[in-house]
């Protein structure tokens, strides 16, 4: 594809800009849906519908982890408390530094 864009009116080149501007914006889309039908088209090759497959990942990505129950309060400020799980607070780590026993904190 080669253009003469000196050959072009302004007017010509400001509605290319634009053209090129929205196939530009529309090109990631275009290739997810070229993707989609591939996809469609290979699941119903295989005797399912994209639909169902799809359900059974989502049911899998849609386990919900259980709310952790703070077990630790922070001697300072009983409202700022730890589960347990992740990273120790600094507060948890201080007080351990200063002769303080898990249980010291526990709720």
């Amino acid at each position: 594809m080669d253009f003469d864009l000196n050959a072009l009116s302004l007017r010509e080149l400001k509605d290319l800009q634009t053209r090129v501007a929205k196939a530009v914006a529309t090109y990631e889309d275009r290739r997810k849906r070229e993707a989609l039908s591939e996809l469609e088209d290979k699941a119903r090759e295989m005797g399912f519908n994209l639909a169902e497959l799809m359900s059974i990942q989502s049911a899998k990505a849609t386990r919900s982890r259980s709310v952790s129950v703070p077990k630790y309060a922070n001697p300072a400020d009983p409202s700022d408390t730890w589960s347990g799980r992740g990273r120790k607070p600094r507060w948890f780590v201080e007080a351990l530094a200063s002769g303080k026993a898990p249980e010291d904190m526990a709720i």
